[in-house]
């Protein structure tokens, strides 16, 4: 695994050990972050939330891109110790903020964030739980969006979003979500 663009270009990533976590595969981070892209225009001082965050790549890609701060929420305590040695190796503790324990024991937010990543164990549904509980908690507002990825064969429907994009590669489906708007 390494990190696909931006400052840290081609920094190589550590996984977790033992097969409790799944990381996302290059091809398909390769593919998300192509499709957040073309949404988001600039990452520049993006606030993101990488949650199931494994290794952490997702949120570390998203600050190698410009992005001013990145938090990780994993309970898995091999995918932590591998999370903190990524950032520890890129240097960039200053922009990361690590929560030990479950998604769905995050308490409110202090503000939305720009982005919420979501790689939740497939075929759990834990994913759709964990956003209507976000959205709830203020961690969601009208300009943020959100990916998740799933088995191909989940589709992610959750109350109160609208699905903006859809796409398969390889296992996984990615799935990027908007808030619907009320009225």
């Amino acid at each position: 695994m390494r990190i696909i663009a931006g400052e840290w270009r081609g920094r190589k990533l550590q996984a977790p050990e033992g097969d409790t976590t799944r990381p996302t595969a290059d091809r398909t981070r390769e593919t998300l972050f192509s499709m957040l892209t073309s949404r988001l225009g600039s990452w520049e001082e993006l606030r993101v939330a990488d949650l199931f965050a494994g290794s952490g790549a997702l949120g570390l890609e998203a600050l190698s891109r410009g992005a001013a701060h990145a938090m990780f929420a994993e309970q898995d305590p091999a995918a932590i110790r591998a999370l903190r040695a990524n950032i520890a190796n890129l240097k960039a503790q200053a922009q990361c903020d690590v929560r030990v324990g479950s998604v769905m024991a995050l308490g409110p937010a202090k503000t939305a964030y720009d982005l919420i990543m979501l790689d939740p164990p497939y075929k759990t549904g834990a994913g759709a739980v964990a956003l209507d509980k976000l959205r709830r908690l203020g961690w969601i507002s009208e300009g943020t969006w959100v990916s998740m990825e799933t088995e191909f064969r989940e589709a992610v429907r959750v109350k109160g979003f609208a699905v903006e994009s859809e796409r398969e590669v390889g296992k996984a489906r990615l799935t990027l979500l908007r808030l619907e708007a009320e009225g």
